[in-house]
């Protein structure tokens, strides 16, 4: 059966942030996951259809999934905050989950603006057990704590990405500790146009194979 969709409040550092509650209220879950959106000052909302497929594909897999719109975006309070009080959003979505299921690991996730997010708030974040991202920014963005980061790092790619261009993270991956994962969608542009199944089954693979591996302090 299909997850139920609940529409959600929740408190955030910059008031209240609205998001959607993915999760099938006959499963007991044993971990959940959050996912972030892209870049919101470029139309980027919860309701991409990139962060939509992504989070119905990680529902599919029995876990409860809450996507949210940043401060600012939509009903969310706030204003764009350059990345910074978006993390903290980030945490403040990740805060929603545990009230509602407890303190389970949490699979962190995010599409470009929203996967530098979840890449810079990951490594750090006790309560993630391991990130999912989809086409990831490099060009702009740093990520400092990846190199020793010893959590699942797993990347979904479309090689035909002139956005997030795939060269460019081909130069970036072998920095970041391992375990990880670059599973490439081949022809796919940013938005994965045409192309919505294989990203859906990417994203199932590669969340698959992060919650296979056993976390490493």
């Amino acid at each position: 059966m299909p997850a139920r969709l609940t529409p959600v409040e929740m408190p955030g550092p910059a008031g209240v942030l609205e998001g959607m509650l993915h999760h099938d209220p006959d499963l007991s879950p044993a971990r959940m996951a959050v996912f972030c959106h892209p870049h919101p000052l470029y139309g980027g909302t919860m309701h991409n259809k990139v962060v939509y497929r992504s989070s119905e594909a990680l529902a599919e897999l029995g876990l409860p999934v809450l996507r949210f719109n940043f401060r600012g975006v939509n009903h969310s309070h706030g204003t764009h905050d350059e990345g910074r009080g978006e993390q903290q959003d980030a945490g403040a979505a990740m805060e929603f989950l545990a009230g509602r299921f407890g303190p389970l690991p949490i699979l962190l996730c995010g599409f470009s603006f929203g996967a530098a997010m979840t890449l810079k708030v990951g490594p750090l974040d006790g309560r993630v057990e391991a990130m999912v991202v989809v086409a990831p920014p490099i060009s702009g963005y740093d990520y400092p704590d990846l190199p020793a980061c010893a959590k699942p790092k797993a990347v979904v790619q479309g090689t035909a990405d002139i956005t997030c261009p795939a060269e460019r993270l081909a130069a970036e991956f072998p920095r970041w500790a391992a375990p990880k994962l670059r599973i490439d969608v081949p022809g796919a542009a940013h938005f994965f146009d045409r192309q919505l199944p294989e990203l859906k089954a990417a994203v199932r693979e590669a969340a698959e194979w992060a919650m296979a591996r056993e976390r490493k302090e």
